[in-house]
């Protein structure tokens, strides 16, 4: 099986559409997948990385389209690691990071 065909059918349980009918309260946050161990777990991991680097170059080679990645969370929620750790394999050069502040009471 291709790596990502393996990839896209982890994934597929996760993704959301168009957001009608999603409810975050219908998902186990502590649902792991079919994983047996952890080694599994890193080797789909690894697989990820390197697709996401070959589709991250062909993005940016193209210069058509981008990508869009929002992380919400409370302070100390592991906003940054997660990051760095989903980002590991990707070209620094084809992207950008903008931190937002607090909204205002007013906003």
């Amino acid at each position: 099986m291709k790596d990502g065909q393996r990839v896209a059918e982890f994934i597929a349980p996760f993704r959301v559409e168009r957001g009608e009918g999603f409810r975050l309260a219908d998902h186990d946050p502590g649902h792991t997948g079919e994983f047996g161990s952890k080694a599994q777990a890193n080797a789909l991991l690894a697989q990820g990385i390197g697709l996401l680097a070959e589709l991250q170059a062909k993005l940016y080679a193209q210069d058509r389209w981008a990508l869009l990645l929002i992380f919400q969370a409370l302070d100390a929620a592991g906003k940054d690691s997660t990051i760095k750790h989903v980002m590991s394999g990707i070209n620094p050069q084809g992207c950008q990071v903008f931190a937002f502040r607090q909204p205002s009471t007013e906003e």
